[in-house]
């Protein structure tokens, strides 16, 4: 449903779209034969703005699709509610070494030949009701592999579906499977062909990431009488469930972190849910001036992100004034954008995800005396904020007014900044430029989360919660600090007085002194970071991984 690519082409709203824009770049890297369906989002996610309070609005964002795309001349169509909704593409390069291009297809309604409501059905990503989106995931799945005919692509060996949000194209395969046996509908017969050419990867356990819509609904829009035969394929009760449809109609199936793939095993018991973790695209999150140091010692990280490896090999000194450049850049955005006053020389902690209740971004204030207290002592404190809410999501939006209200208890003890608009750009500055990466979601619904592998390639380690991805990457004291029991990585449950007293805790004895007290040991850690979690938590492993064991 969403690939983030450049930060000025609004069609991602958070970590699953840059996750899928992080994947093509590493299949353009390894020239990996693939091409990538989305929809065009012309009013984008939402652009946002903060008021005195902390009170989230939402803005439409208008971008000049003209100066980002090429528009090919195809055109394809899908039937909606029993109407024809004529569908073009426009289209995107990603560049690999040579000549090698994976190209990025962007669906869009927007079409003199459409209803004024049908030309609208591609302009925003996450809005609108069950109805709006229903209606969008018949375009995404249908309509992609269409589009994908039209463009001349027939020979694709492997449909890779992200989400259940594209689970639709497993019906049009089926249209196709039952056309090439010279027949007008699908059968039963036709399931297992489909089976073998589909990869489905589920994202996230939250029950909001799976899409459901009652069945009076899907008759209404898609009006095939195959889903109500096929029930037991399509259906959870009398559900259409993109997620179970995804799951029945493919061969492979994963979560995306070691831990996620036990609790996807739990949640949809009876079908074989592998694990391959996510990754970052090492070459597009790695800051300039640990890009130049990679590029001086260890040539080639570009194209071989294992290589990062020998980050240990770099000297101390360079790390650090690689580090104080980024975190310069970053303190002076902050400044500039919300005149907080912050310093470069205080310990800075950096949290930037979507503003969702299950994140906790707020589980540091849990005892601000005690957090101004610590600050005091130890040399000072501050923290940088972003990060959007669903504009639906209330409790969300509530949660960024508490960080305001923190703000404001906190004062000039612990300084807080939180920035508008959080976007691919600004999440680079963020992960590069804070000192210490903090994450602190409830286990277990962290899936995998990829902002602290955009830190570790910067050589920021990570204080986070031992849920999703950190299980892995942790190694404490030596790639960052685990917030909660040692051997603890998901805890069911509130737990949030425990995990906020490990939290000062580790910021109390372990962490800040190191920081202000023993430089060389903090860039030890930084190296580590790089050199341990970098070449690995990036997406050419990852990629390699889909390709042995889920493409080919």
């Amino acid at each position: 449903m969403e690939i983030g690519l450049i930060t000025d082409m609004p069609t991602y709203s958070g970590g699953l779209g840059v996750l899928a824009g992080d994947t093509i770049r590493a299949a353009a890297d390894l020239k990996v034969p693939m091409v990538a369906v989305t929809l065009l989002h012309r009013k984008g996610y939402f652009y946002q703005r903060l008021d005195s309070t902390g009170w989230q609005i939402e803005e439409p964002v208008d971008w000049a699709v003209n100066d980002f795309l090429v528009e090919l001349p195809q055109r394809t169509s899908v039937t909606i509610e029993g109407r024809t909704v004529f569908l073009r593409a426009w289209k995107y390069d990603i560049a690999g070494p040579g000549d090698f291009f994976v190209p990025v297809y962007f669906l869009d309604s927007d079409l003199p030949d459409n209803s004024e409501w049908d030309r609208t059905l591609t302009h925003y990503l996450y809005g609108g009701d069950l109805h709006y989106r229903l209606c969008q995931e018949v375009i995404l799945g249908i309509g992609g592999v269409r589009i994908l005919r039209a463009l001349g692509h027939q020979a694709i060996e492997r449909y890779h579906m992200n989400e259940g949000h594209s689970s639709l194209l497993a019906l049009e395969l089926l249209d196709e499977e039952a056309a090439r046996a010279g027949r007008q509908t699908p059968v039963r017969e036709d399931i297992e062909a489909v089976r073998q050419k589909c990869v489905f990867t589920t994202h996230t356990p939250v029950a909001a990431g799976h899409d459901q819509f009652p069945m009076s609904l899907v008759n209404q829009i898609v009006g095939r009488r195959e889903v109500e035969e096929m029930r037991d394929v399509f259906c959870c009760g009398d559900l259409l469930n993109m997620t179970y449809l995804g799951l029945n109609l493919s061969h492979y199936v994963n979560g995306v972190a070691k831990k996620h793939g036990e609790i996807a095993r739990h949640l949809f018991a009876g079908y074989n849910i592998d694990a391959i973790t996510n990754g970052i695209h090492a070459a597009t999150w790695a800051a300039e001036p640990f890009s130049q140091i990679y590029d001086h010692y260890i040539p080639g990280w570009r194209l071989d992100n294992f290589s990062l490896r020998y980050a240990m090999s770099v000297p101390k000194q360079e790390i650090w004034l690689a580090h104080a450049q980024t975190k310069k850049s970053l303190i002076q955005l902050v400044n500039q954008e919300t005149n907080a006053g912050m310093d470069v020389d205080i310990l800075t902690l950096g949290f930037a995800r979507r503003s969702a209740t299950y994140k906790r971004a707020d589980l540091l204030f849990a005892d601000m005396e005690r957090l101004k207290a610590m600050a005091g002592k130890s040399g000072g404190l501050q923290i940088v904020f972003a990060g959007k809410a669903h504009p639906q999501d209330t409790a969300g939006k509530e949660l960024i007014k508490r960080i305001f209200s923190a703000k404001g208890l906190l004062g000039d003890s612990v300084k807080i900044a939180y920035l508008e608009n959080y976007n691919m750009e600004m999440g680079k500055m963020m992960t590069a430029g804070a000192d210490v990466w903090l994450n602190t979601p409830q286990p277990p619904m962290e899936a995998s989360g990829t902002s602290g592998m955009k830190a570790a390639v910067n050589g920021v380690p990570s204080l986070s919660v031992l849920d999703g991805w950190w299980i892995e990457g942790c190694i404490e004291g030596v790639t960052g600090w685990a917030i909660g029991p040692a051997g603890e990585t998901a805890v069911a449950g509130d737990g949030h007085e425990r995990d906020a007293e490990s939290l000062y805790e580790k910021l109390e004895q372990v962490v800040m002194p190191l920081f202000y007290r023993d430089r060389s040991g903090f860039i030890d850690v930084m190296r580590l970071a790089i050199a341990l979690n970098g070449s690995f938590f990036n997406t050419h492993r990852m990629l390699q991984q889909y390709v042995l064991k889920a493409y080919f």
